[in-house]
């Protein structure tokens, strides 16, 4: 019998409210996932466009919006009729059909760190500023969160369950965004953060496999004198030194499969894919992510920055136009036709996303400000239903006028697509309360 946290509260009014906190704690510590029947992902492919994208002026147009919130671009037919998207997107447009285009998306939290934090964890910073760096009692985000999960039921694909590429999410470079690390899981569950530009000519992931003077009969050799000493040796008791035996054990699994080498050697793709996906920081990350998935990886994300690149409070049509969008779109639509190409993307959930939207009416200096308000989310693949608008924004786009979708809701909506029953599975928090994976609920339209 699966025994959860809910099932412990049902139980409560049969005599278990005698139980101490402990008890109760590690009973639900039991839970284990459930497929649930909504989707058909193994893995996520997030990509985050780091600074937040306008909404209006991407998936949602006013064309009968006053000029101030109406903006430049035009509104165009996609493939699906009576779904309309801006100009911006002609590739997209194309490919509706694939896509399930949540308008309806909303939370609390307007600074960038702070933003991606909710967007990411799906819960709110303890406050909302952009001056926050991350800490070891962070509730993980949901990548974290599915490299955990990975973990935690077996994971041994000889890759990283959990890859952050290029950069971090980060307001800038001294403040990086709470929740995209272990936090209160541990070190442990840290992402691999790419921190190198993948297009860059000398781009090469060190210390991934062996060295080429380093025989695999030699490591072995160098690990069993290793083992020899330290057995030898007076343990030290203490959380770092754990710390460092779980990085030498996830190191040396690496170094001998030699698989996360070669998934991260984008020297092995035809120039012509590479050329597909565009010779830039976006493209080649985007083609690093579907070489990781390949490879077994559980969740990718690829922070469209680096920092806060979106962030258009200045000149946004332009900005949008001649150095946003065409990158993010030939990069995104490669994605998407090379993963259904090979047969993956059915097994592969794609994420777009941002930390929220812009303001509805334009600004002085011909840009948009910050608006957690309201924006869009856009998910394919993994067994979601493509060809659809899920809720609605109002007239000028500035709140969730039907079917408003909170961040918990879109991780709600990810732990179904992968088979994980969220309503069943606790973690600690760093003072050791059991927290669910998410507050939210899954946006069932999606499947």
């Amino acid at each position: 019998m699966r025994i959860s946290r809910r099932n412990v509260l049902h139980a409560g009014g049969m005599g278990m409210l005698g139980y101490g906190l402990n008890q109760l704690g590690a009973l639900a510590s039991l839970s284990r996932p459930s497929s649930i029947g909504l989707g058909k992902a193994k893995s996520v492919i997030m990509i985050f466009n780091g600074g937040a994208p306008s909404h209006i002026d991407l998936w949602d147009p006013k064309p009968d919006a006053p000029s101030e919130i109406r903006g430049e671009f035009k509104t165009i037919k996609t493939n699906v009729p009576g779904i309309h998207i801006t100009e911006l997107l002609p590739q997209m447009a194309k490919r509706m059909d694939k896509l399930a285009l949540i308008r309806s998306v909303h939370h609390g939290h307007s600074s960038h760190n702070g933003g991606m934090h909710w967007a990411t964890t799906g819960r709110p910073y303890r406050v909302d500023s952009t001056l926050i760096t991350p800490s070891p009692t962070d509730l993980p985000g949901v990548g974290t969160l599915c490299g955990w999960l990975a973990q935690r039921d077996g994971f041994s694909k000889g890759v990283p369950p959990y890859v952050i590429t290029p950069f971090p999410h980060c307001d800038s470079r001294v403040y990086l965004t709470p929740g995209q690390f272990g936090g209160c899981l541990g070190t442990r569950y840290d992402p691999f953060v790419l921190d190198d530009d993948p297009n860059a000519a000398t781009f090469r992931v060190k210390n991934m496999g062996l060295d080429a003077s380093l025989t695999p009969a030699r490591f072995q050799e160098r690990l069993a004198l290793l083992n020899h000493m330290s057995a030898a040796s007076q343990p030290i008791a203490s959380s770092q030194t754990k710390q460092i035996d779980i990085f030498n054990e996830q190191a040396t699994a690496m170094l001998q499969s030699g698989k996360a080498a070669d998934a991260f050697d984008l020297t092995k793709e035809p120039d012509k894919v590479r050329e597909r996906y565009g010779r830039h920081s976006w493209g080649q990350s985007h083609l690093l992510a579907r070489r990781l998935i390949e490879s077994g990886t559980r969740f990718v994300t690829t922070v469209n920055g680096p920092s806060i690149t979106w962030d258009t409070h200045k000149d946004n049509f332009n900005g949008l136009k001649n150095r946003l969008v065409p990158p993010m779109e030939q990069a995104y639509a490669a994605l998407l036709d090379d993963l259904e190409e090979r047969g993956l993307l059915e097994s592969t959930l794609v994420v777009w996303m941002g930390e929220f939207g812009r303001t509805p009416k334009i600004n002085n200096d011909a840009g948009r400000d910050h608006w957690p308000g309201c924006y869009s989310v856009l998910l394919a693949g993994g067994g979601v239903r493509g060809g659809q608008v899920i809720g609605s924004s109002d007239a000028t786009g500035a709140y969730p006028k039907d079917r408003p979708v909170s961040p918990a809701d879109i991780h709600a909506s990810i732990y179904a697509a992968l088979g994980y029953d969220y309503r069943e599975i606790d973690y600690r928090s760093a003072d050791g309360r059991p927290i669910p994976l998410t507050d939210g609920a899954t946006v069932s339209e999606l499947f």
